[in-house]
């Protein structure tokens, strides 16, 4: 299987260059230790997904982009597949579960996409089946070389503005962004070590790279965590990429997640997502897993519905 290339990360800088925030590295005095945040949260629609959905696009050829694309997603890649298919001026269709946060829902439609909510167990067969009826082109969350390559241009920006980092911590679900991201840190900070960070409620990467090989863990399980951006489960590319990169990884109870949106909020006055304050997690609660160092944590995103934003931090 051929996996992601740092020139072709670095091809996808270049075309998402207008469009993806480079986000910065914002030193934490407050915590222990030397710890970065990468705000992702930053980014026009919120979150990282912006960089892969928009190379993809890019990618394609005239006659393709002109017919239109169509996504599957909980909220983040929904917004971000919207908001490039609205830059390039085609139709976007975008399903998305019926339980995803109104906040994510809502935001897509801003962008200009048609929106199907279906059961959250249905969302890539009904996407295949508008892809198939309706000529349009799949670009899928996770599961793609060229989506792979913009999540990469994280990595890349990291590896820019802190060289000599020694920790890089990367949420991980579908395995796409741990992939591109962990691809440019090894190619171009090779001694730092790469970390990704699961919610315990949806640890079937964890479970996987324990035992060498993609292990399934039903929707309903997975679907139990806070963190609904991490809900996915890694494809046969992403994994293949994550058994490459990856130092380690390491789980996050609920109550870890939870509290990180709160210190987040009111130490580093970041607004992040359950998702987005996963990794951090893995440094405030779980250090002695971690190899410490200069650490760089990725608040991958910041579409918090306002309640529960008002709930968490009580």
């Amino acid at each position: 299987m051929r996996l992601v290339t740092i020139s072709e990360i670095e091809a996808a800088a270049k075309r998402v260059a207008d469009h993806a925030v480079h986000t910065p590295l914002l030193r934490q005095p407050w915590a222990d230790g030397e710890l970065w945040l990468k705000p992702e949260s930053l980014q026009q629609i919120g979150a990282f997904k912006i960089r892969g959905a928009f190379n993809a696009i890019a990618s394609l050829d005239d006659a393709a982009r002109a017919r239109g694309v169509v996504a599957y997603s909980s909220g983040n890649h929904a917004q971000a597949v919207a908001y490039s298919a609205n830059a390039f001026g085609i139709p976007a269709v975008i399903v998305v579960p019926d339980v995803a946060p109104r906040l994510k829902v809502e935001a897509t439609r801003r962008w200009g996409a048609e929106v199907v909510e279906v059961p959250i167990a249905d969302q890539a067969p009904a996407a295949d089946a508008l892809a198939a009826e309706r000529g349009l082109t799949l670009i899928p969350p996770f599961d793609h070389a060229h989506v792979i390559a913009g999540q990469g241009t994280a990595g890349l920006e990291i590896a820019t503005d802190l060289p000599d980092v020694d920790t890089v911590l990367v949420p991980v679900s579908g395995g796409g962004f741990a992939a591109g991201v962990g691809t440019a840190i090894k190619a171009l900070c090779p001694r730092a070590k790469v970390y990704a960070v699961e919610p315990e409620l949806a640890a079937d990467t964890a479970e996987s790279l324990r035992a060498g090989r993609r292990v399934a863990w039903p929707m309903e399980r997975r679907a139990r965590t806070i963190a609904d951006g991490l809900r996915a489960e890694p494809s046969d590319l992403t994994f293949a990429h994550l058994q490459q990169v990856l130092d380690g990884i390491v789980t996050v109870t609920e109550d870890e997640i939870r509290d990180t949106v709160r210190v987040l909020a009111r130490r580093a006055r970041i607004v992040a997502e359950p998702s987005g304050a996963t990794a951090t997690a893995a440094y405030l609660h779980h250090a002695d897993e971690l190899p410490g160092g200069k650490t760089v944590s990725v608040v991958s995103g910041g579409n918090i519905d306002p309640a529960l934003l008002a709930e968490l931090l009580g």
